[in-house]
């Protein structure tokens, strides 16, 4: 039997300079980690009867790096490679969404980051995560990733305006 139930995520990254001119457009594929599986699976599961199994940590917003080290389900591309210091930023106030897509495709969950001018400057900006301890201004371990995504460098000057959409779609059997 060959079905095609699934998760697949996507990230649009947007910069815009001080004028809010477009200076950068990436669309790439995100990896959702064996965390992110995991999170997903126990989120579903939560509070469901009989069982009412534990909830997880939930996510809370993103972190910025550096690194180049490829996404992986798990191990040292599951995780920020370099954190970018000041790049923890919580979700926009109105997300996360979740919407149907198409008549019976499935559902997808949208995550939403601004980096506003001044923070998280950098020449080499090249990896973001989706974390659950986005608070802290630190790295995070890949046990608090669900998704990670690499992406060409981008140069971030301190008037500049980072944007990142995070899409993650549902894929039922």
């Amino acid at each position: 039997m060959n079905n095609k139930f699934g998760m697949k995520g996507y990230v649009v990254i947007r910069l815009f300079d001080a004028d809010r001119n477009l200076k950068s457009y990436q669309k790439v594929e995100n990896l959702i980690t064996t965390a992110g599986d995991e999170y997903y699976a126990k989120r579903s599961a939560a509070g469901v009867l009989p069982a009412a199994n534990a909830d997880v940590t939930k996510v809370t917003g993103m972190k910025l790096g550096t690194g180049t080290t490829l996404p992986s389900k798990s191990g040292a591309g599951a995780a920020l490679v370099v954190y970018k210091t000041g790049s923890n930023t919580a979700f926009t106030a109105t997300y996360p969404t979740v919407e149907a897509v198409g008549g019976d495709t499935g559902w997808k969950v949208t995550y939403y980051g601004i980096w506003a001018p001044g923070t998280a400057t950098s020449t080499t900006l090249s990896e973001a995560v989706i974390v659950n301890d986005s608070a802290a201004d630190a790295t995070s371990v890949a046990a608090n990733t669900i998704s990670r995504v690499t992406f060409t460098p981008i140069n971030k000057t301190a008037a500049d305006t980072l944007e990142i959409s995070w899409s993650h779609t549902f894929l039922g059997a």
